[in-house]
Order: structure tokens, then sequence, then C-alpha cells
């Protein structure tokens, strides 16, 4: 692991304990997004708790992001940096493939904005578009 993975958690205000560096570390070396599940079997024996612990301590200080694709399962990304405690700024859409069942971040594709009537206020978005992704499709 690099020195970078550590200024990434310090930066955002997170102690970087040896499991949020492991999941850190193993959150960039992913092309697609994963589930705590995938994260446990690539870290095993790494305890489920712990790492879901560390996704939400994630999650709350900007350096990653839970996407609902309708799996029943969410999964995990990496933020961009313009994300931070409590806003993520990042709203994109999110790309599942329904052959090979991966979750792609579509960080070009901003989510529209939506206007909502008076008296709503929205706590989150989600756009999920779903086919097949390139590599299937070659």
């Amino acid at each position: 692991m690099t020195r970078g993975i550590e200024e990434k958690l310090t930066s955002r205000h997170v102690t970087p304990t040896a499991m949020r560096l492991l999941v850190l570390d193993y959150l960039e070396a992913q092309p697609a997004a994963v589930s705590l599940s995938d994260i446990e079997r690539g870290l095993a024996p790494a305890d489920r708790i712990t790492i879901y612990r560390t996704l939400k301590t994630f999650e709350e200080n900007g350096i990653a992001h839970s996407i609902e694709d309708g799996t029943g399962s969410p999964k995990y990304a990496l933020c961009h940096e313009n994300c931070n405690a409590g806003a993520h700024h990042d709203l994109h859409v999110h790309f599942y493939c329904s052959a090979c069942k991966e979750t792609f971040c579509l960080p070009k594709s901003v989510i529209p904005e939506v206007s909502l009537p008076g008296g709503f206020t929205a706590r989150e978005v989600n756009l999920v578009v779903k086919g097949t992704c390139a590599a299937c499709q070659a």
C-alpha cells in the first residue's frame, strides 16, 4: 500500500486503521462497484462487521458512495475528490450489466436536476441504467 492511501483518509479526517487502509486499497483496485460480500471475500478472513463499519465511515466522510442497483445488495465505489463529510457531490448515473452482474459508475453522465413540488424534499437521487456492458457485448 502506498502512502497516498493513508493521506486520502487523513485528508478527510479519518483515522487510518489497518482495516480502513485495506478496504480503501481494495476499492481503488476495482474496475466496478463491489458489494460487502465481494470485499469480504477479497479481504478474507476479515470481519464482515468491521468492513461494514468501515464502508459506513467512508460514506459519512465522502470517501465512498453506495449504489442501489436493484439487486438487493448495495454496491460501493470510491467518490471523486469533490465529495465531503455529509455531502456527496458526484451525483452520476450508474450502469448495471445484466450479463456479468457488474455495476459501473458513469461519472460523465450527470443525473439531471429534478424539480420537486412545494413541500417535497429530496434526500437521495439514484439513477441506474440496465443493459449489457461493452465487455459482455464483445
